[in-house]
């Protein structure tokens, strides 16, 4: 069983804006009695080996903590989430998975909207060896839902979007953990969801953020597949 324990990243000293705090609040609402633990300087090594060293010098924070994610949870156990996901009713029901993870698009599963294991699990530590040719810090960074899938997809996974189970382990679909379409703006919550993953896209730079944001009403209007034709 998966313990109550609720881990989040939070590198570069920086002040926890409005998002993030509601986001805590609401793991503190719906899962009053978890540990909740906060990783950061003070108590994970950044020069455990070049990479972190390297993402944490160009503060790349995002993908120092896709990595770090996955140390504590394979060593600790419990929950991740990443600090722009909000709780939205009781998560105590996943822990009877030895693992689980969920499905970000039709095609990725991204630890960083949610996932929680036991300790030393397989998935989770293979899902670590995935890093080992990134780890002197000279072959640059790669996205997690990427190096995620692509440990799963060596078990068995299908990526269909569809809820499975993997050597043990569940991956749930998109409205599980990712009910928020980013590119449209649009929330389609169901019955099944636990959490919206806002992204608060705190790795990216203002003036992308920005044009996110401008772009969500046309690619409503449009459409996402659309409009990527015409680019």
């Amino acid at each position: 069983m998966i313990p109550k324990k609720i881990h989040y990243c939070w590198f570069g000293y920086g002040e926890k804006n409005k998002l993030v705090q509601k986001c805590i609040a609401s793991w503190k609402k719906y899962c009053p009695d978890y540990e909740i633990i906060e990783w950061n300087e003070n108590n994970f090594n950044i020069e455990k080996n070049a990479y972190t060293k390297m993402c944490y010098k160009e503060k790349k924070y995002a993908f120092l903590t896709d990595y770090i994610r996955l140390l504590v949870v394979a060593k600790y156990g419990g929950i991740y989430l990443d600090t722009d996901v909000e709780v939205i009713r009781s998560i105590d029901d996943l822990l009877e998975n030895p693992a689980f993870f969920g499905f970000e698009t039709h095609e990725y599963v991204n630890t960083g909207i949610g996932f929680g294991a036991e300790a030393d699990n397989r998935i989770v530590r293979d899902m670590i060896r995935e890093y080992d040719e990134l780890l002197d810090g000279q072959h640059g960074i790669i996205g997690c839902p990427i190096l995620n899938t692509k440990a799963l997809v060596r078990k068995g996974l299908i990526q269909n979007g569809k809820k499975q189970n993997v050597e043990g382990v569940v991956i749930y679909p998109s409205d599980y953990f990712n009910p928020y379409d980013d590119p449209t703006g649009m929330l389609t919550k169901t019955e099944n969801t636990y959490s919206i993953h806002w992204y608060g896209k705190s790795w990216m730079d203002k003036k992308t953020v920005i044009r996110s944001k401008l772009l969500q009403p046309v690619h409503r209007i449009f459409g996402k597949e659309l409009l990527k034709k015409f680019k």
